[in-house]
């Protein structure tokens, strides 16, 4: 796939947009841990490996993949700290985008008090 570097953030948030999501929850195991992955799915194998190894490049993250649990798709999550650094790059200021995933992840940087980052 050939997305240009200067795009390749917008194309992420395109891609998240459609086929990405957001969760966060208090870990039960610590009093104090909220945690939150950001995700990318998508059928093709090869897809979630250069999108993986873009991320990589870039922003010097690892990420894991999984399956889902049909076994149809591929899983590639990043969890807190990977997250954040998604995320600033993926939302900068005017950045077009879904507004229900962007005001979801807001929410959820607000408790740990970097909702400046979208």
């Amino acid at each position: 796939m050939a997305v240009p570097d200067k795009y390749f953030f917008d194309f992420l948030r395109g891609h998240f947009d459609g086929d990405g999501t957001f969760y966060s929850y208090w870990d039960p195991r610590w009093r104090s841990s909220f945690m939150f992955y950001t995700e990318f799915v998508s059928a093709s194998k090869a897809h979630i490996d250069w999108l993986r190894s873009q991320l990589h490049g870039f922003l010097k993250i690892n990420g894991h993949i999984t399956k889902d649990s049909k076994k149809s798709a591929y899983q590639l999550k990043y969890a807190k700290a990977e997250s954040l650094k998604i995320i600033q790059k993926m939302y900068y200021k005017n950045a077009v985008c879904l507004s229900r995933k962007r005001l979801k992840i807001k929410k959820a940087l607000r408790i740990i008090g970097k909702q400046d980052l979208v």
